[in-house]
């Protein structure tokens, strides 16, 4: 079973008609922004959930950019197999915004834990190679350790830098709900 592609205006309108958004995206991701009336299905925890909520609905799956569904639409199309008929949000959220439709923004809640390692990643590297450069060459192995542990991060998907943010006190809802190894 492969999926139709909706554009952001024909997803509202089936919406409004009673289908049922999905978003794959984290929990981190989806409390920070989100396409009101979402419902959160993680991609990470797809294989555990136990089928799809309101069976015999239209389902249409949404991420960010909509990369993410797209890659993953064969493991979406089994999900919904039998159950409903679905399709995807072509440019997920971000394609949703485009199209100036209403999103809902919490920015009470932190940075997405993908995006606070980026930020991380990049002052270190870029704080290391300014002492390196002015003020000891020493200070050069900052950068080069970052730039291992984003190797790393990357081959096998464990995100040391991740594991230490999600302990970091504006996370604390992060603790329980998100996975701190999900590779950065």
């Amino acid at each position: 079973m492969s999926l139709s592609t909706l554009t952001p205006e024909q997803a509202k309108r089936l919406l409004d008609q009673g289908a049922l958004l999905v978003d794959i995206r984290e929990p981190d991701e989806h409390a920070r922004e989100k396409i009101p009336g979402a419902f959160l299905m993680p991609l990470s925890k797809l294989d555990e959930a136990e089928g799809m909520p309101h069976a015999g609905r239209k389902v249409i799956f949404h991420c960010k950019s909509g990369a993410r569904t797209v890659a993953n639409a064969a493991r979406l199309a089994s999900k919904a197999a039998g159950n409903c008929e679905a399709s995807l949000l072509e440019g997920g959220l971000d394609g949703w915004k485009k199209a100036g439709l209403p999103v809902e923004i919490d920015r009470r809640q932190p940075l997405e834990l993908q995006r606070q390692v980026q930020i991380g990643a990049g002052m270190l590297g870029l704080l290391g190679t300014a002492l390196g450069v002015f003020v000891s060459p020493w200070f050069l192995i900052v950068p080069a350790f970052v730039g291992a542990g984003l190797t790393l991060a990357g081959v096998t998907g464990f995100c040391g830098m991740a594991r230490i943010l999600t302990k970091a006190p504006w996370n604390a809802a992060l603790h329980s709900s998100s996975n701190p190894t999900r590779a950065a």
